[in-house]
């Protein structure tokens, strides 16, 4: 059996199957630091304050934009490669498979977290850190 991810194009999906492909790992919620001399981007402990770290995911989904201006608002012509490398939006691009613990292929929306990929129980909410101390939370994700 082909799924849907496999046999469309980011562009191709439809709004139901573009917000299905998120993982709810919350990565994306993560604040980040991009490094100004070469451009890398540091991922922090640190998350945005609207992540409901229990179910990971935006406490005001529906107004993130509004209320984060820079908070990420993916496309199909815009999966930015700070993304980490087991995200679906950027497997997808990349013409590669899901992993075994995305929900749409475990069927469980709890395996993300069973596999220890999503940020649940790691993670320091913004309003907890003085902006001059973010770059003491830079952490290094385990990648798949």
């Amino acid at each position: 059996m082909v799924n849907f991810w496999q046999e469309k194009t980011l562009s191709e999906m439809s709004p139901e199957e573009w917000e299905s492909l998120c993982d709810g790992c919350a990565r994306c919620c993560l604040i980040k630091l991009e490094d100004i001399d070469d451009g890398q981007v540091h991922y922090t402990s640190v998350v945005c304050q609207y992540l409901d770290n229990e179910r990971c995911q935006c406490s005001d989904y529906s107004n993130r934009n509004t209320l984060v201006p820079t908070c990420i608002h993916l496309t199909a012509d815009s999966i930015p490669t700070w993304l980490p490398t087991t995200c679906a939006y950027r497997l997808v691009d990349e013409g590669k498979n899901l992993q075994w613990w995305h929900p749409l292929v475990s069927g469980s929306p709890d395996s993300v977290h069973e596999a220890d990929i999503s940020v649940r129980g790691k993670v320091i909410p913004e309003t907890f850190v003085h902006p001059e101390e973010l770059e003491e939370k830079i952490i290094r994700w385990v990648e798949l």
